[in-house]
C-alpha cells in the first residue's frame, strides 16, 4: 500500500504558501477583486476556510455533515457563495485565524482516519488521502486567484502531481456532470512536470490520449484557464471532448474561464 503521508505533507506546504500571500497584507487589501466575479481576496480565503470546516465535519461528524448536505441541496446554486460571503464579512485577522485553525484541525483529523474508511462528501465518498488531494487542489486553484489579484507569482511545484492525478481520476465525473455517458475505454495521459519529469497515467497502448505540460492540465481541470490558452493535445474524439468538459471538483459543471482577452471570468 502506498504511503499516504506525502499528500498530507504537501497539503500543509501548499496551504502555507497561500497563507504567505496574504499574511502580511494591510486590511484594506483584502478587498481586492480576484478573477472570480464578485469575490475579493477575503472571499477566496473564506471559501477555503469554509470548505476545510465542511471537510472536518465530514471526517468527524457524519450526522452533522448530512445536515450540511441538506442545506446545500436546498440552495444548490448559492450555498458556496453564501459560505464565502459569511467569512468575508469578518475582519481579515479573524478570518485568517479561522482558516489557520480549521485547516490545522482538518490536517490532524485526516491523518487519524483509519485506512479504508470512506469519508462522505458533496460528491462521491472518498478515502482520507483523496480528501487531502481534493483540498490541495482547491487550495492551489484559489491560491492562483489570490496571486493573480496581487500581481504575484504562485510558482508550480511537484505538488501538482496530486492535482494532475485528481484531474485524471475525475474524467468520468466530468462527463456525468454534463449529462454524458463516460467513455468505456481508458485514456493515456502523458504530462511534463515543472521539473521536466514525465507523469503518466493509463495504459501505454491506449488509442486516445492527452499530452502536454502538467501545469496546463491542472489549470484546465481546475478551470483556471481556457483550453485555447493551453498547450494540451488530445488524440481521439472522446479525449478531445474531455478537454472541453474537464473539472476536478465536485458538483455541477463550472462555467470555466473565457479565453484571454475576453470579458467576464466566472469561477
Amino acid at each position: 500500500m502506498a504511503d499516504p503521508t506525502p499528500v498530507f505533507d504537501d497539503l500543509d506546504e501548499e496551504s502555507g504558501e497561500v497563507d504567505a500571500l496574504v499574511a502580511s497584507l494591510a486590511p484594506e487589501r483584502w478587498a481586492l477583486a480576484t478573477p472570480a466575479p464578485g469575490w475579493t481576496l477575503a472571499h477566496q480565503i473564506a471559501h477555503l476556510a469554509w470548505t476545510d470546516r465542511s471537510a472536518l465535519v465530514a471526517v468527524t461528524d457524519e450526522a452533522g455533515f448530512r445536515a450540511l448536505v441538506d442545506k446545500a441541496l436546498a440552495d444548490p446554486g448559492g450555498f458556496v457563495d453564501e459560505g464565502a460571503a459569511e467569512g468575508a464579512a469578518l475582519p481579515p485577522a479573524a478570518l485568517l485565524a479561522r482558516w489557520r485553525e480549521g485547516r490545522a484541525a482538518l490536517a490532524r483529523a485526516l491523518r487519524e482516519v483509519p485506512s479504508g474508511t470512506r469519508i462522505p462528501w458533496y460528491g462521491p465518498p472518498m478515502a482520507a488521502p483523496t480528501m487531502a488531494t481534493a483540498r490541495l487542489m482547491e487550495t492551489w486553484a484559489h491560491g492562483l486567484d489570490i496571486a493573480d489579484a496581487l500581481g504575484a507569482r504562485h510558482r508550480p511545484t511537484g505538488r501538482l502531481r496530486h492535482v494532475a492525478r485528481l484531474g485524471v481520476r475525475t474524467r468520468d465525473h466530468a462527463f456525468v456532470a454534463h449529462g454524458l455517458t463516460p467513455p468505456a475505454e481508458p485514456f493515456r495521459v502523458e504530462l511534463t512536470g515543472p521539473d521536466g519529469a514525465s507523469w503518466t497515467h493509463g495504459p501505454e497502448d491506449a488509442a486516445q490520449r492527452v499530452t502536454g505540460p502538467a501545469l496546463d492540465f491542472c489549470l484546465l481541470t481546475t478551470q483556471r484557464a481556457h483550453r485555447a490558452d493551453l498547450a494540451l493535445t488530445a488524440t481521439g474524439p472522446d479525449a478531445d471532448r474531455w478537454l472541453d468538459l474537464a473539472q476536478s471538483f465536485a458538483g455541477p459543471p463550472g462555467a470555466g474561464r473565457p479565453p484571454r482577452g475576453t470579458a467576464g471570468e466566472p469561477r
